[in-house]
């Protein structure tokens, strides 16, 4: 059985479109990953995850956004809308990838190991769920979970975070 930090590698999630893709293809890289939303009041963020994405993209860094609706129904739109939303308002260039679920029955098999290595802040109480759009894991080159934020972190803030992961 693999480590914890390679287990992410074994997971795959379909891009806005279509396109199947593994997470092996960002082996090595410090990865920011999120579930987003259009119409919620954290997403002016999506232009801070752009800003983080063109600074250290080139250093082996990339931001993964995942949809998701299950939050006061701030996703509606269907994959089209979702990346012409994101075009359109935020200029994104990093990988988005098609709608999925981070809470309950219907949970990615990505966002179950993601909340299983780090819980949250509440997460005794809470059982790991994501409270709402916008919450963060960031993995470091090996793959292993090394820090998860809220939505009320500003991206801006994880610089530091990610330059450490970086530099390792």
């Amino acid at each position: 059985m693999p480590n914890s930090g390679e287990m992410l590698y074994s997971f795959t999630a379909e891009q806005i479109d279509g396109t199947r893709v593994a997470l092996a293809e960002f082996r090595g890289q410090v990865l920011l990953i999120v579930n987003t939303a259009s119409q919620c009041g954290f997403t002016p963020q999506y232009q801070g995850l752009e800003a983080l994405y063109r600074a250290y993209h080139d250093r082996g860094f990339s931001v993964l956004a995942f949809p998701c609706n299950q939050f006061g129904s701030q996703e509606p739109g269907g994959t089209i809308e979702i990346a012409e939303f994101c075009d359109r308002n935020y200029r994104i260039s990093f990988p988005i990838f098609a709608k999925i679920e981070v809470n309950g029955p219907g949970t990615h098999p990505l966002y179950g190991y993601l909340k299983g290595q780090q819980r949250g802040r509440f997460g005794l109480l809470t059982g790991g769920r994501i409270p709402w759009n916008f919450t963060k894991f960031l993995c470091g080159r090996s793959g292993a979970v090394e820090a998860r934020f809220g939505p009320a972190r500003a991206p801006e803030k994880l610089a530091p975070y990610i330059e450490n992961l970086l530099d390792r």
